[in-house]
Formats: structure tokens, sequence, C-alpha cells
């Protein structure tokens, strides 16, 4: 299986990438504020890369339930510069985190390879057709509604089967409507938007069943509301919890962790990996 986005190209199976995250905004839930300045930005990427990241994602607009909208011009001041500082000075692949089609198309001209979208719900394809133009790189997540209203009403009648009746609807309309091809596009289960605890854990225990669409699976759990909710654990004490979510999840064939603790999360990765590897089947051979 492999997942392309422009230059780069990585084969699976192979080691999960860890996806490090760099929000430019004032009101992110977790780090809102911290590299709101450009510099202060590029030099929080560049450390994560020295922990361990192969892919950064840059977000200028918070996507936290109740955030208020950024408007294009807001987003691209704020995330554009500090892609086009980053460009020079990394060798891994730098994604915009956005909803919006020009914020896309800048951030690729300035040399950014992947698109996160946390609105792949939509029914227009003019985000797609830039990821199709470019040859990006494209994470489809699934989400109920969108920002800032994501979390007001989450319902399914069986979440795991309209998630995965999304993707395989989504990953058609990309190939025959906007020329975007297969190896362009990873998933995103989309845990914590649009869904309440159960359907979250619901989620998060059965991920193995989305691996028949055979595209990469990316998880984006880190330090989100969900945890706090299950064990009361505030924002900054979510660590444990979320490493044990990233574990599991690359037991059950996700291949992409999206964090903003590079460091912590690519030894929990690299041990479980590690372990999965010497596991034997019932004739003691390596599985």
């Amino acid at each position: 299986m492999i997942f392309s986005a422009r230059q780069f190209k990585f084969v699976f199976p192979r080691p999960a990438l860890i996806m490090g995250v760099v929000n430019v905004t004032p009101d992110s839930f977790f780090d809102g504020g911290k590299f709101f300045n450009a510099d202060a930005a590029v030099a929080h990427a560049l450390k994560l890369v020295e922990q361990g990241a192969e892919i950064l994602d840059i977000g200028g607009e918070s996507t936290r339930p109740g955030a208020k909208p950024v408007s294009e011009a807001e987003e691209l001041r704020r995330v554009v510069p500090v892609i086009g500082k980053l460009i020079s000075q990394v060798r891994i692949p730098v994604s915009i985190d956005t909803m919006k089609p020009a914020v896309a198309h800048a951030a690729l001209v300035a040399g950014a390879s992947i698109v996160n979208d946390v609105s792949a719900n939509r029914d227009n394809d003019a985000l797609w057709q830039v990821v199709s133009d470019f040859r990006a790189g494209y994470i489809c997540m699934h989400a109920q509604g969108g920002p800032p209203t994501v979390q007001d009403h989450p319902a399914y009648a069986d979440v795991l089967r309209e998630a995965d009746e999304f993707f395989q609807a989504q990953l058609g309309n990309l190939l025959n409507h906007a020329g975007v091809a297969p190896e362009q596009v990873a998933l995103d289960v989309g845990i914590g938007f649009g869904k309440t605890l159960e359907h979250n854990l619901e989620l998060l225990a059965n991920l193995r069943n989305f691996t028949r669409l055979r595209r990469p699976l990316l998880l984006g759990v880190s330090r989100k509301s969900f945890i706090g909710k299950l064990l009361g654990a505030e924002v900054n004490e979510r660590l444990p919890a979320s490493l044990a979510c990233a574990t599991v999840a690359v037991e059950s064939g996700a291949q992409i962790i999206r964090t903003h603790d590079v460091a912590e999360t690519v030894q929990a990765v690299r041990m479980t990996e590690a372990l999965l590897s010497r596991r034997t089947n019932d004739n003691g051979r390596r599985r």
C-alpha cells in the first residue's frame, strides 16, 4: 500500500508515521497561543522534527467545538509564512490543516505536500480539485457536521457502518469526479468530530475494521476532550491516555499518528511495533 504526497512516497508496511501538530492559532484547545508567532511556530516545528516527527501538520484555524471561524485572509497570514520558512529547513512532508481551497492552494504553492481536511464531508469538489492539480496527499476525515457546531447533537444508527459508508462514497467521489488517485488518500475516523464519548470509544476499539479499505489510517486523539470525559483528566493530564490510544491504534493497523507530543509518542509507538514484530503464532513461529 502506497501513500503519495507530491514528491514524497511512503510504502506500507513500514513503521507508523508520526505527525507533529503545529497550531498557529490563539485558541486551539491545547497549545493555542503558544506558537501564534511565525518564528515561534517554526522553532517548535523544528523541535518536533528533532524528536522524530515524519510529517508536520500546520494549522491556522482552530477546529475545536465552538471555535470561531477565521477569515481566509487571516488564515493565509498565519500559515503561509510558517510553511515558507519550514520548507527550506526540513526534508519531510508538510501538511496544511485547512478547510479552505484558497488556503490549501497557497500552502501547496509555498511547498506543502498534504492537505488535512476536517470537512471532507462536503459535497463540492473545489478543494479536491486543488489536491488533484498538485498531486498532493489528502487526509479524508469523517465528521458529522462541521465546526463550530460539530458536537451539538451527534447521532448514528451505527457509527462504524456509517463511517465505512462515508469513506467508500468519498473515495469514489475523489477518484471519479476530482481525479484524485487512491494512493493520494489517507483516512481519519475523526475522533471528537461529531461523536459522543461512546462513538469515539467504539471507533477506537474497532479501527481494524477500516483496514479493508486498503488506505492508510490516520488517528488523531492527542489530548482530546473525550479522554477528559472518560477519566476526568484536564488537558495537561491526558498524555498517558493519548499514548494508550496510539498504541492500540498501531496494533489495530493505523499507519499515521497525529500528536502534540512527538517524543513520547515515538517511544510508545516504536516499542509497540517492536513487540508486535516478535509475536508468534500457535506453532511458535513469528507472524
